[in-house]
């Protein structure tokens, strides 16, 4: 999905394909149709990036030229490059379709997403793909070696929703030499189903093993969090765990930089003088974005920010180690169009591993795609403001953040590495490398996530 030099491909459809213009119309669908699977991929391509354009632009009848071409192409039950068509067509629909309120209100009346679908989905996702799973063996071996000696273990985890994680951690410290510690868990969620599996489950496994066990629900989103209800006790070992988290405050960064119009001019007034983007500016000179004060401009690396806040209030709480998954990918670009072909590439890479892992016809590779990649993707491209969370960005971004808030990078374990490189043995095309400290869990060499670790530097 790229040039020899990995730049995205950005020239005119026109160019490979000289019969697809608009006014040429449906008579030529016969001979989209019979393109050989690459022929057909590098047309898929071509047709989303100019139909990007044009939605970008506001032009509805050009938009809807091109996309009513890629329906000739695009299936949801195709190969790679045909499903993640199908997706990307329908986010750039729905984004169209936001310019009458009521029309899109209405198509959208009688969505109902439960509480159960989205348990299943993520299920599947675990199931289906290694990337939780290299991140939860990853992030337990390190929490084990911090804990080491510890007779009182407080676990915070920011999203609690798979307990396969923790039951294997609990089966770890209880073969520790010294004998288990006591253990706490703190489990984050909006849903109270999800947190009363989870207390089930886990309460379970530490009573058949006869290990000193509590688990605290917290029904809350993660930015509404009461850092008070979370109850550090003084003379406890504090871990944190984020997986897949962190960006979803980036939104209330936005929200906050809109409301603050000082700030913003500010930071506008930087950036113009720069010529340059925010996420740019950030990649070019991110010793002045460090140290920019709340007093002369907002920054999402600012204290100031929701995010900046947040990760100050972790700090507060000194924990012995965090450990931070991510996706590794730049979804919160300046443009549609910088978020759009970055997400092209990205998600693109996600269901390539799905097509080399799973077969085309199960229903539960369906539901992944479009229960949970097909939204992020819809997200990423239709939503603006605080209701586009999927605001992935790169490591290097956190590691700003992370360092300004007061934290200080913790490599993470040489053991961990070895099981995660066990893990993926059973995986075709997944691997993992190590860099400064960090796991890059990757689809052959693009990384798609990482995990890092970092401790309270005080």
């Amino acid at each position: 999905m790229a040039q020899e030099d990995g730049s995205p491909v950005t020239s005119s459809p026109l160019q490979f394909f000289p019969w697809l213009s608009p006014g040429m119309g449906s008579p030529y669908s016969p001979w989209l149709r019979e393109l050989k699977s690459e022929e057909r991929g590098l047309c898929l391509i071509q047709l989303l990036y100019a139909c990007a354009s044009h939605v970008t632009s506001g032009s509805i009848e050009k938009s809807n030229f091109w996309l009513d071409q890629i329906s000739q192409l695009a299936s949801p039950d195709g190969d790679s490059m045909q499903r993640i068509a199908a997706y990307f067509t329908e986010a750039l629909a729905d984004r169209m379709l936001k310019g009458w309120p009521g029309l899109h209100k209405a198509l959208h009346s009688t969505k109902i997403s439960s509480v159960s679908e989205e348990i299943i989905v993520q299920r599947l996702f675990f199931d289906l793909c290694p990337f939780l799973k290299v991140a939860y063996v990853v992030t337990n071996q390190a929490i084990v070696e911090a804990m080491e000696g510890e007779k009182m273990v407080h676990i915070i985890d920011l999203h609690s929703c798979e307990p396969a994680q923790w039951i294997n951690l609990i089966q770890t410290l209880n073969a520790r030499p010294e004998g288990p510690p006591h253990l706490r868990i703190t489990g984050i969620n909006e849903q109270k189903e999800v947190l009363d599996q989870m207390f089930l489950q886990l309460t379970e496994e530490a009573g058949n093993l006869n290990i000193p066990f509590q688990f605290n629900a917290i029904v809350s989103k993660l930015e509404n969090l009461d850092i008070e209800s979370l109850r550090v006790k003084t003379g406890e070992a504090l871990a944190i765990c984020s997986v897949l988290q962190l960006h979803s405050f980036l939104a209330s960064d936005d929200d906050h930089r809109r409301k603050s119009p000082l700030a913003s001019k500010n930071l506008q007034k930087v950036l113009h003088m720069n010529k340059l983007t925010l996420g740019e500016w950030l990649e070019k000179d991110p010793i002045s974005a460090y140290n920019l004060s709340p007093d002369t401009a907002w920054s999402p690396l600012s204290g100031a920010s929701p995010t900046g806040s947040f990760l100050t209030s972790l700090w507060g709480l000194s924990p012995k180690l965090m450990v931070i998954t991510e996706q590794e990918a730049n979804h919160n670009g300046h443009t549609l169009m910088d978020r759009i072909m970055e997400a092209l590439y990205f998600y693109g890479a996600l269901f390539d591993c799905l097509e080399s892992t799973v077969s085309r016809a199960p229903m539960e590779r369906q539901k992944v795609e479009k229960m949970l990649f097909g939204e992020e993707i819809k997200n990423i491209i239709a939503c603006e403001g605080t209701e586009r969370r999927e605001r992935h960005e790169k490591l290097e971004k956190w590691v700003l953040r992370l360092e300004l808030a007061g934290f200080g990078k913790v490599p993470l374990s040489y053991n961990g590495m070895l099981q995660a490189r066990g893990l993926l043995r059973g995986y075709e095309g997944y691997k993992i490398k190590e860099e400064n400290g960090c796991v890059f869990i990757c689809w052959h060499d693009r990384p798609l996530f990482t995990i890092s670790g970092w401790r309270s530097r005080r």
